[in-house]
Formats: C-alpha cells, sequence, structure tokens
C-alpha cells in the first residue's frame, strides 16, 4: 500500500547519551541526502554530519538507509542515531521537517507494516505489549505473539471451519450429489474448533494476568495474620501489625514481581461484625478487593479452630480462584491443608517458612498451558467469545443454511482478530494508544 507522507519521528527519549530519529516513505532517502554528508548504500551504516540549508553542523551522526520491501513499515526507511541531547534532537527533526518529511502519529510506523502487510494485527498489537511489559513473562508472551504462534493457532481453527462450510456450500449448491461425509463430518469440525477456541481462551485469561499483573487479594477475619503474611511476601514492613483487632482498616496495595510475574497485592481489613462505622467501611472495602481479584489468599490461623467467620467467608469466594494460607505454623497448629479441596500452604510470618511455596502457587496458578500461543488482550478474548458463540449456535440447529451462516459469522470474529476482517475505525483506535516513534 502506498502512503502519501513521507513520516518521521523520534523512537527513543531525548536526554540521553544518543536519540534514534526513524524516517519512513518515498522520499526517505531523499531527505537523508539532504541533510546528510556520509556515504548513503542500502543497508551500509556510515558516519557523517548533519548539515542544515545553510552549511551549518547540526550534529555527528550515524545513519543507515534500507530499502523497501525489507523493512519494518514495508516502505524505504532511514534510521540516524544522533546525540540525544534536547536541542540537538529539536534542531534534527526540525531540518527533517523542512526536508520533506512530516511527523509522525501515534502508532504510524506500526500501523504502516501492518497495512503493508508486514505484520498482522495480533502481531502488530504484541509490538506494543513488548514495549508496555513491566515483567520478563510479560513481554516474554509479547513476543511469542510477535512471532506469530498465535495467529498459526487461529489460522489453524479458521482452515478447519473453511473445510466445514465448503463441504456445506457443496451440499447448497448440489444437493443431488450430496455425500452423507458432509453431514457426518461437521460435528467433528465444529468441536475440535470449539475446543482449541476455549484453549485459547483460557489461556488468554490467565495471560491477561501476566500482562496486567495479577490481582491478588488477602481476606480473613482479624488477627488471623494477614499484614505479617503481606509483609512477607514483599520483603518489607509494610503494614503495621498488632494483637488489636481492627488495625488494618483500609486496603493496603503493593506491587512486585514473583517469579517474572507482575504481581499487585491487596491487604484488606479483617471480616468481622462491628459497630464501628470506619471499620465497616473497610470491610465493605475488603469484599470490593475479593470481587476485583484474580486470586484470593485466604488466610486462617493455624492454631485455632476455623469459626463462622472463615465458613463465611469460605462460602463467599466459592466461585474464586482461591489458596487457603494456614498463618503461624510456628505455633502448634490445630487445622491443616487436609481441611481444604483447594490448593493450600502452611505459613509462619516469624521464621518464613512456607512464603516461597506461597509465592510458586499464585504464579503457577496462572501461568497458560500453551506459552507459545496465548492471547494478550481483551480484545481477541471478546471476539474468541463470539466466534464461541457462533460455534455453539451452529451446534444446536439443524438448518443446514443456519449452520452455514453460524460458521461464517465465527469465521469473521476470528479473522477480526488479525485484521483479514477489520474496519478501519477498530484500526485506528488500536493504534492510537502506541507511542509516536513505534
Amino acid at each position: 500500500m502506498e502512503f502519501q507522507d513521507t513520516i518521521f519521528a523520534l523512537a527513543t527519549p531525548v536526554g540521553g547519551a544518543v536519540a534514534l530519529i526513524r524516517i519512513s516513505g518515498e522520499k526517505s532517502l531523499d531527505v537523508l541526502k539532504k541533510i546528510f554528508t556520509g556515504r548513503v548504500e542500502n543497508r551500509f551504516l556510515s558516519y557523517g554530519k548533519i548539515i542544515d540549508e545553510n552549511g551549518e553542523t547540526l550534529d555527528e551522526c550515524m545513519a543507515v538507509y534500507m530499502k523497501k520491501p525489507h523493512t519494518y513499515t514495508g516502505e524505504d526507511t532511514v534510521e540516524i542515531s544522533i546525540h540525544g541531547g534536547v536541542a540537538v534532537a529539536q534542531s534534527v527533526c526540525e531540518l527533517i521537517s523542512k526536508s520533506g518529511a512530516v511527523p509522525a502519529q501515534a502508532g504510524e510506523f506500526t500501523k504502516r507494516a501492518f497495512m503493508n502487510g508486514k505484520l498482522d494485527l495480533v502481531q502488530a498489537e504484541a509490538v506494543m505489549d513488548i514495549i508496555n511489559a513491566s515483567a520478563k513473562k510479560s513481554a516474554q508472551s509479547a513476543l511469542y505473539q510477535l512471532d506469530g504462534k498465535l495467529s498459526e493457532k487461529l489460522e489453524n481453527i479458521e482452515n478447519l471451519l473453511i473445510d466445514a462450510l465448503s463441504g456445506i456450500d457443496a451440499a447448497i449448491d448440489y444437493p443431488e450429489e450430496l455425500e452423507e461425509d458432509t453431514f457426518s463430518a461437521l460435528p467433528n469440525y465444529i468441536d475440535t474448533s470449539l475446543r482449541f477456541i476455549d484453549e485459547l481462551i483460557e489461556n488468554g485469561l490467565k495471560s491477561r494476568c501476566i500482562r496486567e499483573g495479577i490481582r491478588v487479594c488477602i481476606a480473613g477475619r482479624p488477627n488471623v495474620g494477614k499484614s505479617s503474611l503481606l509483609n512477607s511476601i514483599i520483603g518489607s514492613q509494610r503494614a503495621i501489625v498488632t494483637n488489636i483487632e481492627g488495625t488494618t482498616r483500609d486496603i493496603i496495595e503493593e506491587s512486585i514481581n514473583i517469579n517474572s510475574v507482575p504481581v499487585r497485592i491487596v491487604d484488606t481489613a479483617g471480616i468481622r461484625k462491628t459497630d464501628d462505622i470506619i471499620e465497616n467501611i473497610g470491610i465493605e472495602k475488603s469484599y470490593e478487593a475479593i470481587e476485583n481479584s484474580d486470586i484470593v489468599l485466604l488466610a486462617f490461623d493455624a492454631s485455632e479452630k476455623l469459626t463462622d467467620y472463615d465458613f463465611e467467608l469460605l462460602n463467599k469466594t466459592k466461585d474464586k480462584k482461591r489458596i487457603a494460607v494456614l498463618c503461624k505454623s510456628d505455633l502448634d497448629t490445630v487445622i491443616s491443608k487436609d481441611d481444604f479441596d483447594f490448593d493450600s500452604v502452611l505459613i509462619s510470618s516469624i521464621t518464613y517458612d512456607g512464603i516461597d511455596e506461597l509465592k510458586n502457587l499464585i504464579v503457577k496458578s496462572v501461568v497458560p498451558s500453551d506459552e507459545n500461543a496465548v492471547i494478550t488482550n481483551t480484545r481477541h478474548i471478546d471476539l474468541l467469545s463470539k466466534a464461541k458463540q457462533n460455534l455453539i449456535s451452529a451446534k444446536t440447529t439443524s438448518e443446514i443454511d443456519c449452520i452455514a451462516t453460524d460458521i461464517r459469522s465465527a469465521l469473521e470474529n476470528l479473522s477480526t482478530i488479525t485484521g483479514k476482517y477489520v474496519d478501519n475505525s477498530v484500526i485506528d483506535r488500536i493504534f492510537e494508544r502506541f507511542c509516536v516513534g513505534k
């Protein structure tokens, strides 16, 4: 696809030792030759000076010209490495603007890469996920997506559905030649596609946690060791710890990395009945934190039998992903991990026994089963869910025309993920969140 404008932007922040300016478009080579004194050849990095229209030297730099189509955007591209001072960067950018290029919009380089077929939409979105990654696992997940692993999975599903649809279309067009195999094979095509979609959705929900951070809530009745647990996990005395019930009255939140996964952990007010108005507000916030969490750490005092408050909390969280944390294992314990039918761990905030095991359980609960093809944003999950509903609808009808319509709708939703079928408003909305230099 040919774009009229040649664009440019700083691809790095200014103020450091070096700044990189990227230029892309038909006039890239002309712009470079106007301002650069060094040798200009395809894919040859050379030293030279940036000279303005009055012959004044603005900077000494390294520059490279890369001929299309083997570039990031699929267009002629120039990259200039200048000194990173604000004044130098500003003067060089102003000169490039005078020489025939226009400032790039947010995400315009990657948008051009997508429009020119260098990336599909899944891979394009992964670029921004890599930039925003706050931990190693987040970056790795996005790199798998950029490498095309997710696109391959989606293409496999699309091929299954296209095979199913081609048989249906042939049956509709030539009913006298219809073979029974066409109908007998449909359930297998649809069920296999649904299984693959379910796997992608499940891994996608877990992947969201890896990309955005796992939201972990510590909940329990007063004085079971919640604040001590928070301090032990983050490795500092963040929460006040006393033996007075109701010490924690508000949400305390900290962000850490556990095994290269970002985790946002929240300590909440102890849940009990009280006449204290302020404490009751804190308890209401505790329930909100539980509802908004990915994992609930249900804290219990292992030296005491379970109380009515404990059983009430167990009942309220039965539909949440949760881990039973049996605190105060350094004391004589009266409850054990065997008392729970979900993940549990015995810990001590005095000796730190069990803390590493707990951290591993937190991460294990959100690690995708297939790290080579994971969904990394809500748009993908929403479209997969729509495709799933299309195929469920196809399974529940015996009308061949309706089955064909449902399969086409599923294919449309899958194609929207990769950008094979997507309108310009969606594309614009996606690239608006990119930084200017990318």
